[in-house]
């Protein structure tokens, strides 16, 4: 396999700067160009010796792969340039609603689709355990709790969602059945089926995301804490790369560990 040829949108942001980085010292990888549209940040991502335009089609060819580490509406309008290119994408935006991700599906089917709410790779390997623990504590209390950076405006965090969901699914439990965000007031004893999920925001915490199993006599805690953003900047990397030549579909961390288990 050759390099692969990357576009990454949102090029003067603080993952894409990182991103772009990380691309210009590994061998695998060709950087094609950075999308960007903030003129203060086209600027100091100039300094970093990378082309820059407003849109995809200024650069876009069917042999490159695109990253986007944007915002929603941005995300949503170069999906759907990458369907009428037939270009392979790797979206890390998160706040994703509902309405958006049914457009990422649609993509799915035209062309390969890389999406994760949190690029890490260690974090999707701390997935896996989730799974299994909430699939043999089926009869355990879970609680889910995530810290980040005050300047976050999702809450809670995609990769909280994403923990309740895969409880949810080996447990047996229906998401919007049993999932809170917070507590207030004299609500009485829990439910056995509740999952409660707390959002903190503090200081310059990159992020931090724990898992507490609670029985009788014992809690277990699992917990996954990102100390800088290159973890998400190098998945990101290791996802272009995975998706690059792949059939049309939506794909994840889970399939980029299921294919490296080989």
């Amino acid at each position: 396999m050759g390099k692969t040829s990357i576009i990454v949108c949102g090029a003067g942001g603080k993952m894409g700067r990182l991103i772009i980085d990380l691309a210009k010292n590994n061998p695998d990888f060709e950087l094609k160009a950075g999308i960007e549209t903030d003129q203060k940040l086209k600027e100091e991502t100039l300094l970093k010796g990378v082309d820059l335009g407003d849109t995809l089609s200024d650069f876009m060819c069917q042999r490159d792969v695109v990253i986007d580490f944007t915002e929603p509406k941005a995300t949503v309008k170069f999906v759907g340039e990458c369907v009428k290119k037939g270009v392979p994408i790797v979206v890390g935006t998160t706040g994703l609603t509902k309405e958006d991700y049914s457009v990422l599906l649609e993509a799915s089917k035209v062309i390969p689709l890389f999406y994760a709410p949190n690029m890490s790779f260690g974090v999707n390997l701390f997935f896996e355990m989730i799974q299994v623990a909430a699939s043999l504590m089926k009869e355990y209390d879970v609680e889910v709790s995530e810290i980040h950076h005050h300047f976050k405006k999702d809450a809670p965090s995609g990769t909280a969602k994403k923990i309740a969901e895969i409880i949810c699914e080996a447990s047996g439990r229906k998401f919007e059945q049993v999932i809170k965000y917070g507590r207030e007031g004299i609500e009485g004893p829990r439910s056995k089926e509740e999952i409660c999920v707390h959002s903190l925001r503090m200081g310059d915490v990159v992020g931090e995301h724990y898992v507490y199993f609670g029985g009788q006599g014992e809690v277990m805690e699992f917990s996954h804490r990102c100390y800088n953003r290159e973890s998400f900047a190098s998945g990101a990397l290791k996802a272009a790369r995975f998706i690059d030549g792949k059939k049309p579909g939506l794909y994840n961390m889970k399939n980029l560990i299921d294919e490296l288990k080989k």
